[in-house]
């Protein structure tokens, strides 16, 4: 074992994803022979009770695509949610049917990015997590397909994955796809190599990394799988990206896959998914001096410094902070319907508190609910 990977052999706390491709026939429906691999390697590696596994699946619109007729993947969302309907269903009878073997019981818990960014949900979805593998129950996570609109374009579960493994403080995220590893240019050609190790962005500038994954049925590919990686690391987590043929391998820290070394530390949990899960459902600008204090003192956003709004949101979505000349600087969870805020705009807390009563008297955007896009 590589001293670089002594942290994954270290890891007592792991979160796992898998995509499609590695569950699922081309035509579409379950390979349950897949599937009992998988959860053979996942079941013996956590026996014993020193190793904690949650496991994000992708797979449920892919199963569901054969017992409802469909040849391929639908590109409408009507359609991808029926499929995701009929398919979350199986895949997770599935899982419990393949963990049964091995006395080990599955629980089910699917997500949304709007879950994660709203307090409550983000605490709920932290304790339900813990309080299963506290239980020896295994979690198996799924984003909830059947309701998510942008969401469901998430990135085949990659980018939902690095955020889960913040959010249970996971000491090693495992990206397990139909590829062994990142390369230095397309793996099916000759000449290619593998990368063993990235230790920060620089180590990859040079790679032309596809988009596409082979198999035709999950909508992730190298790029989400780097860039959840990259989301991870910078969170403090080291990440192994691997196929899942080489699973055991890749959780017994052995030389394989790429190795994604930690290149910064945990942040608030909420604010990570604020800044990576999170979908703006309108703008505030901001005048110079809000801007200011904003990103150089980190102040809540007040109603004085605001310029303008446009959209429609409602208390407690997020929102996008622009400067005067329309750059992104921060986003964060609004505290005010965008009806209300025109008449706020200019105004003091203690003006507003006066002639609109003291409910007025607050932060448009809390400081504890804002994330800076850029320094």
């Amino acid at each position: 074992m590589s001293g670089a990977r002594q942290g994954v052999a270290d890891a007592r706390r792991i979160v796992v994803k898998v995509g499609s491709s590695s569950l699922t026939t081309a035509a579409g429906g379950l390979d349950a022979d897949r599937v009992d691999a998988l959860v053979d390697v996942l079941a013996k590696h956590r026996s014993g009770g020193e190793k904690e596994i949650v496991l994000v699946s992708s797979g449920a619109i892919a199963a569901g695509l054969a017992p409802l007729g469909l040849t391929r993947r639908p590109k409408d969302l009507a359609r991808q949610q029926a499929a995701a309907s009929v398919g979350q269903g199986l895949l997770v009878a599935r899982y419990a049917a393949s963990f049964a073997r091995y006395g080990v019981r599955v629980g089910q818990v699917l997500l949304t990015s709007d879950d994660m960014a709203r307090r409550a949900h983000h605490r709920n979805a932290s304790r339900t997590l813990d309080q299963l593998l506290a239980m020896g129950a295994f979690p198996i996570v799924n984003e909830n397909d059947t309701v998510a609109t942008d969401e469901i374009r998430f990135g085949d579960n990659d980018r939902l994955a690095a955020l889960v493994a913040h959010l249970v403080h996971a000491d090693l995220l495992v990206l397990l796809s139909d590829v062994d590893g990142l390369y230095d240019g397309d793996p099916a050609k000759p000449g290619t190599s593998r990368i063993a190790e990235v230790r920060g962005p620089a180590d990859i500038e040079h790679v032309k990394i596809g988009s596409a994954g082979k198999a035709g049925v999950g909508t992730g590919g190298m790029v989400t799988k780097v860039e959840a990686a990259s989301i991870a690391a910078a969170a403090g987590i080291p990440v192994v990206l691997t196929s899942a043929s080489h699973a055991a391998d890749a959780l017994a820290a052995r030389d394989t896959g790429t190795y994604f070394h930690r290149t910064g530390r945990r942040s608030a949990d909420r604010l990570l998914w604020l800044q990576h899960a999170s979908t703006p459902q309108g703008a505030i600008t901001l005048d110079d001096g809000a801007v200011r204090a904003v990103v150089e003192r980190r102040t809540s956003l007040l109603p004085a410094g605001i310029a303008a709004v446009e959209g429609e949101f409602s208390a407690g979505d997020p929102v996008e902070l622009r400067d005067v000349g329309g750059r992104a600087i921060a986003r964060g969870l609004v505290n005010f319907d965008a009806k209300e805020i025109p008449q706020l705009i200019g105004r003091s807390t203690r003006e507003l508190a006066r002639d609109l009563g003291p409910a007025y008297e607050r932060e448009v955007v809390h400081r504890d609910d804002l994330v800076l896009l850029r320094a």
